[in-house]
């Protein structure tokens, strides 16, 4: 059954927009509409005409919903004017995840949070999302002490330009890179996972170690994560509690190509950290681009429509 709500993907022709369409019609909706920049307005993606993304285009009271794939000056310019003309913008970029009144949604962890919004809504980093989802089952049974998370970032999470430039590199040319801005201890990326996940978790105070890595993998982001519990939480229990989790698929070794095309978070490699108390070792691997990005951005933006009475498609 198809849906009635008009939905604006702003940042249609990037890496996660189109992701982002091709989902949209998988889950029914119709009523699409793809804006992107000027040079990019008039393309041809599929039977939708990717229009510009102004002020006057996104504040016309036309949509329903507009969720956004683009950089953070753009999205500071272009959401308040989506939220002036009645959309529920659910933003992706950097720009709302951290300021206050905006809440930071991983539907899974903290979807409760969603009616304190005033219209805008933040989708989290790509590593927040899966890392978040490892963490709340943890931290529901046993509480969290500590966790220490080192990520494998793949190069389609620096959009399409470095996919293409990896597509075009020799295998033996390959190489591991760190190529977020850098402020003497801290890449910008690890600070905002620090960051995005102590707010999506509600524990600002929470003790978190990252550091951050590009690999030569064109799409899917693994992590792997060192946690230690208040309480004790044998890695047997902490199995069980993936294994009965939403979103989450229990595998013996996650590997970013498996994750590629599932909506599901895989984790694995559960196991004791004897060198701590209270320790557990995993590997999670998510694609970025999917539960990473824009199926995380639809499922806010239904939980969202759901509340404001809008009717969503009707699922199988």
């Amino acid at each position: 059954m198809a849906s009635p709500v008009r939905i604006g993907v702003v940042g249609a022709t990037g890496a996660v927009g189109t992701v982002t369409l091709e989902l949209l019609r998988e889950r029914g909706y119709e009523q699409l509409r793809a804006f992107a920049s000027a040079r990019s307005a008039g393309r041809m993606l599929g039977e939708l005409e990717v229009e510009e993304a102004t002020p006057e285009a996104l504040s016309a009271g036309d949509l329903d919903v507009c969720l956004f794939s683009v950089g953070t000056s753009a999205s500071r310019e272009l959401v308040p004017h989506a939220v002036a003309g009645g959309a529920i913008a659910v933003d992706k970029s950097s720009a709302y995840r951290l300021q206050d009144g905006v809440p930071l949604v991983v539907p899974e962890v903290n979807g409760d949070r969603l009616d304190e919004h005033d219209g805008i809504l933040a989708n989290p980093n790509c590593c927040a999302i899966p890392l978040t989802m490892a963490l709340k089952p943890l931290h529901d049974a046993a509480g969290l002490a500590r966790v220490r998370v080192s990520t494998y970032q793949s190069m389609s999470g620096a959009g399409a330009q470095r996919m293409e430039e990896l597509r075009a590199t020799a295998p033996a040319e390959a190489h591991l890179d760190m190529d977020w801005d850098f402020d003497g201890e801290d890449f910008e990326e690890e600070s905002k996972l620090r960051a995005e996940t102590r707010k999506i978790l509600d524990l600002p105070q929470l003790p978190i170690s990252v550091t951050c890595v590009r690999v030569p993998v064109l799409v899917g982001h693994s992590e792997a994560i060192w946690v230690e519990t208040e309480d004790p939480l044998p890695a047997a229990e902490a199995r069980a509690l993936y294994a009965d989790a939403r979103g989450i698929r229990l595998e013996d070794v996650p590997r970013p190509r498996d994750a590629v095309g599932a909506d599901d978070v895989l984790i694995g490699r559960v196991r004791q950290d004897e060198t701590v108390p209270n320790g557990l070792v995993l590997f999670v691997a998510c694609d970025n681009l999917r539960k990473g990005a824009a199926l995380n951005a639809i499922q806010i933006a239904e939980l969202a429509l759901r509340a404001r009475a809008v009717p969503a498609p009707a699922r199988a």
